[in-house]
């Protein structure tokens, strides 16, 4: 953080030049940062994650892909917002703890997930206190990766749960299938037919409803009627 006038300074992502005549008149005091206010981010998940918070310094963070044998890991240290007491005073920092970082950062992350209920069903995600390094993770707190791995899995469960019905419901179009279903099936040793990289299905209109339907099947959804037009339709069968 600058303290010359007019610097620029960095809030998240995006840059803010002080131009304003009124402004370019106030210093932005950073007070000294406690060098043991640090928490350390584990995680699991296997995907990367790239966390912006807009309002404070530092904003940006970022966590590498993870796994249950080689956890990725991130030390957070205290970030700052300011706010404007009045024209001829500096603005005042209000600081945020590495606490609040750490716990924002898994939080506003895992909340918008879907199936993530952020309590036994949750991306294998924790925070613990003070600076740790690889090795004192795996031997500290196995007992935690071991739960952050079960909660993890159950939200698995609850994805694959969800891909089953969304398959079977719109006859096999893999356009419904969220890439990480794809990859919690895998973990769990599943196999599923939408795992693999399928080609969007064509849809095209039935000539009795008018609703769309997979022209691959003899039946559509919507009406029930039978195209006659289809190679498998005189193999129709009901049950009597």
């Amino acid at each position: 953080m600058a303290n010359d006038v007019g610097a620029p300074i960095m809030a998240g992502a995006t840059q803010v030049e002080f131009t304003n005549a009124l402004l370019n008149k106030r210093r932005l005091i950073r007070a000294y940062k406690n060098p043991l206010d640090k928490c350390t981010i584990i995680s699991i998940f296997p995907r990367a994650l790239d966390e912006v918070k807009h309002t404070i310094e530092p904003g940006y963070f970022h966590i590498d892909a993870g796994s249950r044998e080689r956890p990725s890991t991130l030390v957070v240290g205290s970030s700052s917002w300011w706010k404007d007491i009045d024209a001829d005073q500096p603005m005042l920092e209000i600081p945020n703890s590495s606490i609040q970082i750490a716990g924002s950062i898994i939080k506003d992350y895992c909340n918008g997930m879907l199936g993530c209920d952020m309590g036994e069903a949750m991306p294998g995600l924790f925070f613990v206190l003070g600076e740790k390094s690889l090795p004192q993770i795996i031997m500290e707190y196995k007992k935690k990766l071991d739960e952050m791995e079960k909660k993890q899995k159950n939200w698995y469960n609850i994805l694959v749960k969800l891909a089953d019905s969304l398959w079977a419901r719109t006859q096999g179009n893999p356009l419904v299938i969220w890439d990480l279903m794809r990859v919690a099936a895998q973990d769990l040793g599943m196999d599923r037919p939408w795992i693999k990289d399928f080609q969007s299905a064509e849809l095209v209109r039935c000539a009795f409803c008018g609703g769309m339907r997979n022209n691959a099947y003899p039946i559509c959804p919507t009406c029930k009627a039978i195209d006659p037009k289809h190679p498998l339709a005189g193999e129709i069968k009901f049950a009597l």
